[in-house]
């Protein structure tokens, strides 16, 4: 049978035809345009869906399920979106206003980062697993918990915040308000703070750095000024490779899974990252002499991770 998963974002409706393999058929987006009415938004995402089947030439008779991922807290159980961010989504029953688009159709909605740990462990990095943890490294840290398969969101729809457990008691002062948060010191946006902080210094002492000739500061700076032997941009990856691996194995010593995954954007730098963190994540894991360790991965569905953790999340 075949499912449709559907990551909602503040830019875009992605929708996709996903089989029983975690095989995306097709895919199709259309803007979110998010300052509108929620009736126009919610009718958008059903015609898309209808769209989908009948481009695939496909009856939508054929389609078992819908899967909505949305950004936000959910009530799995219920069908209710808690909150959304930047979507007029907040405290309405989605699954229940789907359904009825759908004839009655089975509807199931998920946090993002959550569908998205859930699309590694059904057909990415961690394929085969029982448990799994991911983190996602972009402007936040996001991520998300599967135990045993299914989806961990606590008893309110709002667990694995996985960004904001503190890791430096009085630390740097995060978005969610908060100081050392996890998110603070191991995102994308914290590593860039942590360059351009090591630039300013090498402009107070003269000292050179390949890092000063980017023209837009990115969390690629440090690493490509890195692998080309830049002084300077090693201190900051031994830096931000510390906090990160700290936190790493925090979330490791707690749920000790199956396997561990890193998303979002730094996940790009592939094994090279994970080489940096396995020594230091060695070295605090509780586990570290068990027979059964931890495997920590970067992601593999990408872009696609939503819509397939969606369509599995029903």
């Amino acid at each position: 049978m075949y499912k449709i998963g559907i990551d909602l974002g503040g830019t875009n409706i992605a929708a996709g035809i996903v089989d029983d393999n975690g095989k995306i058929l097709l895919k199709k987006s259309v803007p979110t345009c998010a300052s509108r009415p929620k009736e126009e938004i919610i009718d958008d995402i059903a015609s898309l869906c209808y769209e989908l089947t009948s481009d695939a030439s496909m009856d939508f008779a054929d389609i078992d399920a819908v899967g909505i991922a949305v950004p936000g807290g959910v009530d799995e159980k219920s069908g209710e979106i808690l909150f959304t961010p930047n979507i007029p989504f907040s405290n309405i029953n989605i699954c229940s206003i789907l359904s009825e688009k759908f004839s009655g159709k089975k509807v199931g909605v998920a946090n993002d980062a959550n569908a998205a740990t859930l699309a590694e462990v059904m057909c990415g990095a961690a394929k085969g697993a029982d448990n799994a943890v991911m983190i996602t490294l972009g402007t936040g840290v996001g991520g998300g918990i599967v135990i045993n398969k299914k989806i961990y969101s606590g008893s309110n729809g709002l667990a694995a915040e996985i960004g904001h457990f503190v890791i430096e008691f009085g630390g740097e002062r995060c978005g969610c308000g908060r100081r050392g948060c996890f998110e603070a010191y191991g995102s994308a946006t914290a590593l860039i703070r942590m360059t351009k902080e090591e630039l300013n210094e090498c402009f107070m002492s003269g000292e050179s750095t390949l890092m000063a000739e980017s023209s837009r500061i990115s969390a690629r700076t440090p690493f490509d000024a890195f692998k080309a032997g830049d002084a300077a941009a090693a201190r900051v990856i031994e830096k931000y490779i510390s906090y990160l691996a700290n936190g790493i194995s925090s979330l490791i010593n707690i749920f000790q899974p199956d396997v561990f995954i890193i998303g979002g954007g730094i996940s790009g730098e592939g094994k090279f990252l994970t080489d940096l963190l396995e020594p230091k994540i060695d070295e605090e894991d509780f586990a570290r002499t068990a027979q059964k360790r931890t495997k920590v991965c970067t992601a593999l569905c990408g872009n696609d991770a939503g819509i397939i953790g969606a369509a599995f999340a029903v």
